[in-house]
């Protein structure tokens, strides 16, 4: 059992007399305004109603747009808005959410992404069929900055049901993307919030955390659409690696909440598919021309692994770019 500790920070049980609707969607943003329309769109076409399904945006100080005026002119007074007093971090603006809902059922829906219809009854319906899960998620559409989608997630399975070998899967490859998750609230008070240490990646250690201590349901219909673009806080990290960095300090934590046996075999699977993604990253920003962001990604696969494949390929890499022959001759 993982229960929080000096990483994670509470998510507090409501009062028995609070009342509690099925839903909290949770709407986390930050200099994102450009979307949040069709966003919260996204959600309104499908609401239950106020007493089933708590909406609210929670603003980490954005300073860039007017987050509340598209609140206003969209939700019309049906969607709730919390901003921060000053920019405390995505991570805990998570945690902001968390404590913020009062539903059974929590949904953290970034600002720049949306679900498409069906979304809340499909896997509404999860928690209704198997009542022992912690958390059910869907297959997930990529899209750009206008709407067309660059790609569909791997299927995991060809039928809705409980994730077969969940933990060990989900510790092997970040397979989630957050807009296609749900979550017991009740999950969330057991296990805490997310990991402070990781400013990115802690999405997935949060879904390994769940799977080592619950079932987790799998939705094959795509019903969320994860948005890629430039502005986004993913793009930022890319540049510098930290995403892979701490992609790798995610996977150290998680060892620890896998059986001994599996340790091995997960952290050897994920090291490989991230030195794969880390080289994948080098590749794009060599295109762009991003010569600093080029060797940050390169440097990140090798500390991933050094094996004769690896090396190979960041050889290879050298050799077509001629920066190896520029720095070196």
């Amino acid at each position: 059992m993982i229960e929080a500790d000096q990483y994670r920070g509470t998510v507090s049980a409501l009062a028995p007399d609070v009342e509690r609707p099925l839903w909290s969607v949770m709407i986390p943003t930050h200099n994102c305004a450009q979307y949040l329309g069709a966003t919260l769109r996204s959600v309104l076409d499908q609401d239950p109603g106020p007493n089933l399904m708590q909406i609210e945006v929670v603003d980490d100080n954005s300073t860039q747009d007017d987050p509340a005026a598209v609140v206003r002119a969209v939700g019309q007074g049906r969607v709730g808005f919390f901003r921060q007093e000053r920019n405390i971090g995505h991570v805990a603006n998570f945690e902001t959410c968390l404590n913020r809902t009062r539903g059974h059922l929590v949904h953290i829906l970034h600002g720049d992404d949306r679900v498409r219809p069906g979304f809340y009854e499909k896997l509404g319906q999860a928690f209704e069929l198997a009542p022992e899960i912690g958390a059910a998620f869907c297959r997930q559409i990529f899209i750009d900055a206008s709407d067309q989608t660059l790609s569909l997630s791997p299927l995991e399975e060809t039928t809705a049901g409980t994730l077969p070998n969940a933990l060990l899967r989900l510790a092997q490859e970040q397979r989630i993307m957050t807009p296609s998750i749900v979550v017991k609230r009740k999950v969330y008070e057991r296990l805490g919030a997310f990991d402070r240490r990781l400013t990115c990646s802690e999405d997935w250690e949060m879904w390994v955390r769940i799977a080592a201590n619950y079932p987790v349901w799998y939705e094959p219909e795509p019903l969320a659409q994860y948005r890629i673009h430039e502005a986004s806080s993913s793009a930022r990290h890319q540049r510098t690696a930290d995403d892979m960095a701490y992609t790798r300090a995610a996977i150290k934590i998680f060892q620890a909440y896998l059986p001994e046996d599996l340790q091995p075999t997960a952290e050897r699977h994920a090291r490989r598919v991230y030195a794969v993604a880390a080289l994948v990253a080098a590749g794009h920003m060599l295109e762009k021309g991003d010569v600093f962001a080029f060797f940050a990604q390169l440097r990140e696969a090798l500390r991933f692994e050094r094996s004769p494949g690896i090396l190979m390929r960041v050889a290879r890499m050298l050799v077509r770019s001629g920066i190896g022959r520029l720095r070196h001759g």
